[in-house]
């Protein structure tokens, strides 16, 4: 049995439904993530685990237990806010100790329990001092350490990295990863970051509009979208609306509007005439001035870089077929001197393997 179970849970706020009968299980010591984007119905998702709201219909379930009317202060759950939320005044240590001394934990008792999380979190030597004196990432770590000094079943964490420089949020991300790993306790995590999702999570419940668009594995939602919106939320994917003309044991060909035939790897359902969106990667595009012809496998694309964007490790081209169509690609950076091997205007040839891409029926 699953640690928590989310039955065709539905929430409404007047005329607007913000959860609309959403079904999904968490395992134990699993890091499940919730993304969508603002709006989508995430955070009101959590806040339900937490007890800070109540479903209009559906069941919760914590062990098997059912959540309904149970108030956030009797559950075997923590939840970590994007403000941290700890106390100016108190120490480290005394905001550690503080949810110990609510629950009313014998005082004998209590510094041996924050000393055990603070050596969780590797803080031990901050103990005597006050939040204003710590970094953001420290900060961070106490607020999950007096999340954790309870050992409830589930960690709730609400954004949590969303306030930290790009820099700082990356070291956290490993962080958590790894004292995920060493405490054991399930964590729910709320993001609209794509790239901390997939770094983060053994699964993703990708959201839009109060309902689960997706419910996978971080690779099988990146490299297998099942709907447009998830392949478009999920990274950077070149989108080519495309038709079905035929399907074949292993794979079946696509009519790309505008640009020409392709071949994909069959998808279940396709059928001839089937409308649909191939989702194709930057990554998994080969880019050149010119590229070797005579690979059955591949399909090859002649265009001009219409733009280009210099990210340091990669450079992402924009590049314009000879219909207008407008496809990314990039390359890596990793060769030694010039990194731009493309100006605009440059004439170019496209190229991937019919197995690159992902068709989604409309």
């Amino acid at each position: 049995m699953a640690l928590l179970e989310i039955r065709d849970v539905v929430k409404t706020f007047g005329d607007f439904t913000a959860v609309n009968h959403v079904s999904l299980a968490v395992e134990a010591g699993e890091f499940f993530t919730l993304l969508g984007p603002s709006g989508c119905g995430k955070t009101t998702l959590l806040r339900m685990l937490a007890g800070f709201e109540q479903p209009d219909s559906g069941e919760i379930l914590l062990d098997g237990k059912n959540m309904a009317g149970v108030p956030p202060e009797k559950r075997p759950v923590h939840t970590v806010f994007q403000s941290y939320a700890l106390f100016p005044h108190m120490t480290v240590a005394q905001n550690i100790a503080f949810p110990l001394k609510m629950a009313g934990v014998a005082s004998a008792e209590i510094p041996k329990r924050v000393d055990e999380v603070l050596e969780d979190v590797r803080l031990q030597q901050f103990a005597r001092r006050y939040p204003h004196e710590l970094s953001g990432g420290q900060r961070q770590r106490v607020a999950i350490a007096r999340a954790l000094v309870n050992r409830p079943r589930l960690l709730l964490l609400d954004e949590p990295l969303s306030a930290l420089d790009a820099k700082l949020r990356e070291q956290m991300q490993i962080e958590l990863i790894n004292l995920q790993k060493e405490v054991g306790i399930t964590f729910v995590y709320v993001t609209h970051d794509q790239g901390e999702a997939l770094a983060l999570s053994h699964r993703i419940a990708v959201m839009s509009q109060g309902q689960v668009e997706q419910l996978d594995a971080p690779e099988t939602i990146y490299s297998y979208p099942k709907s447009r919106f998830v392949a478009d939320f999920i990274g950077q994917c070149n989108l080519l609306d495309a038709t079905i003309t035929e399907v074949q044991p292993g794979r079946m060909k696509v009519e790309i509007e505008g640009v020409g035939t392709a071949e994909a790897l069959p998808v279940a359902g396709a059928q001839v005439g089937g409308k649909g969106t191939l989702t194709l990667r930057p990554e998994k595009i080969k880019l050149g001035a010119t590229l070797p012809q005579g690979n059955a496998d591949e399909v090859h694309f002649k265009g001009r870089v219409h733009d280009c964007l210099y990210l340091g490790d990669v450079t992402i081209y924009i590049v314009e077929l000879d219909n207008g169509t407008l496809v990314e690609t990039m390359l890596p950076n990793s060769g030694s001197g010039k990194a731009k091997f493309f100006d605009d205007n440059d004439l170019v040839e496209l190229a991937w393997r019919f197995d690159a891409g992902h068709f989604v029926l409309a």
